[in-house]
């Protein structure tokens, strides 16, 4: 994974301690919507102090639910990743920090190219202190803007990993039948996010604080 230097961030208050009080030897876990999860999971899995990011379904009211269910709409459910990071070595405001950049906070009706309700952004959290934290997050990235931030701090409920098809899909070496022929799926996933044009509208949003294009690019 490559390690992502974060910007300064000013956060007070309970702000701060989120994730601080997680015992040093333990793993802590983080829940964010941002769209399409293969490229959730990729933007995570570079930040440094991540050791994975797992592809799922949370927020709606179906148990186990199958992929085509979740995008057919009928399910409540966000595409979603459940985050597991080393807290001694990425905070919480740190993740927070990095979701805010890789996601379209503006847009209440997906994310990018991918619209409906499985595919809207959302912060899920576990206590209070991630919901004091989350919330100071969304009042700077308003001002940061100028603008009003859409994305919802919710109450995480169960989270359901997605079938293993979609697990690590933008690095997978597998290869898949695809209107090219056959391509790997971190081929297919790369053509992916430059046609939905992710990257193009975070950078239209944040700049140059954009963080989390393909490794490609982070590392040229």
């Amino acid at each position: 994974m490559l390690p992502i230097i974060f910007a300064a961030a000013a956060l007070a208050g309970s702000a701060q301690t989120a994730g601080a009080d997680r015992s040093a030897d333990a793993q802590a876990t983080a829940y964010f919507a941002s769209g399409c999860f293969w490229c959730a999971e990729a933007d995570f899995e570079k930040v440094e102090g991540v050791s994975e990011a797992i592809s799922g379904f949370t927020g709606g009211d179906v148990a186990n639910p199958s992929y085509k269910e979740v995008t057919g709409g009928d399910t409540g459910h966000y595409e979603a990743i459940k985050v597991l990071y080393d807290p001694q070595t990425v905070s919480y405001d740190e993740l927070l920090h990095h979701y805010w950049r890789n996601v379209d906070p503006l847009d209440a009706g997906g994310q990018f190219c991918d619209r409906g309700e499985s595919y809207r952004s959302a912060i899920f959290v576990t206590d209070d202190a991630e919901r004091s934290a989350a919330q100071a997050s969304k009042n700077e990235t308003e001002q940061a803007l100028g603008k009003e931030v859409v994305t919802p701090i919710l109450t995480a409920g169960e989270f359901y990993p997605a079938e293993d098809y979609h697990q690590d899909y933008y690095k997978s070496d597998d290869r898949i039948l695809s209107r090219f022929g056959y391509v790997t799926k971190q081929y297919a996933y790369d053509g992916y996010r430059e046609g939905c044009g992710r990257d193009a509208r975070l950078m239209e949003i944040w700049g140059d604080e954009a963080l989390g294009f393909n490794a490609k690019d982070k590392s040229s």
